[in-house]
């Protein structure tokens, strides 16, 4: 499947485990190499996508989680990683969000499939996403509970926009932090990552050069 063309544009954020602000990215340290402020990183990463297509899929209006948990340092590889895809999604509109998500398509996602080494599958679940001025909030009920803010700036614009290097979105991305009762709960995991470390971004990806 990496040999189809594919692209999409939308939305994303995440809340991980880490406090404010994230040394995984933000540190002294090569990215990655630091140590999580908690000795690990718990994130769920939460995709809206705008439009999109794969071959002659169309992708548009759908949601996708991607859960990732790193047991020390990032760097170190050995993470577990899931994936939840919009129930509204039809088998062959499944497969691609698959197939891009995790990476197996090429794009941002690969850039992280060296450093997974346990895959818990792959999930179809309601999953709804919504942008509500700068806050952006999502929930698949009995499993995710999740919200942020940008965090507090002088800034005219409220939001402290950093090129911090993230696949996800290198060049674009918002500061930002997790909100009271922020929640994961499956696959023999708990995660409650309210007041932690935050991002935000638009998203514009495609496996071609």
């Amino acid at each position: 499947m990496a040999d189809v063309s594919w692209h999409l544009s939308g939305d994303y954020f995440e809340n991980c485990s880490c406090s404010i602000v994230c040394p995984c990215l933000v540190s002294a340290a090569p990215p990655l190499t630091a140590r999580p402020t908690e000795g690990f990183c718990n994130v769920p990463l939460i995709f809206h996508v705008e439009s999109g297509r794969y071959g002659d899929i169309a992708l548009d209006g759908l949601n996708v989680l991607v859960i990732l948990h790193a047991p020390g340092v990032m760097a170190d590889g050995d993470w577990s990683v899931a994936a939840y895809i919009d129930q509204r999604a039809d088998d062959k509109q499944t497969e691609a969000l698959a197939a891009i998500f995790t990476g197996a398509a090429g794009g941002p996602m690969a850039a992280f499939t060296p450093l997974i080494s346990k895959n818990l599958g792959v999930r179809k679940v309601p999953i709804t996403f919504r942008i509500d001025g700068k806050t952006r909030s999502a929930e698949i009920p009995g499993i995710l509970h999740m919200s942020v803010d940008p965090l507090p700036t002088m800034h005219p614009s409220g939001e402290m926009w950093a090129n911090i290097g993230h696949p996800v979105s290198p060049d674009n991305m918002v500061m930002a932090v997790g909100a009271a009762g922020n929640t994961f709960s499956d696959h023999g995991m708990r995660w409650d990552n309210s007041g932690k470390n935050g991002l935000y971004a638009p998203i514009r990806w495609s496996n071609q050069a």
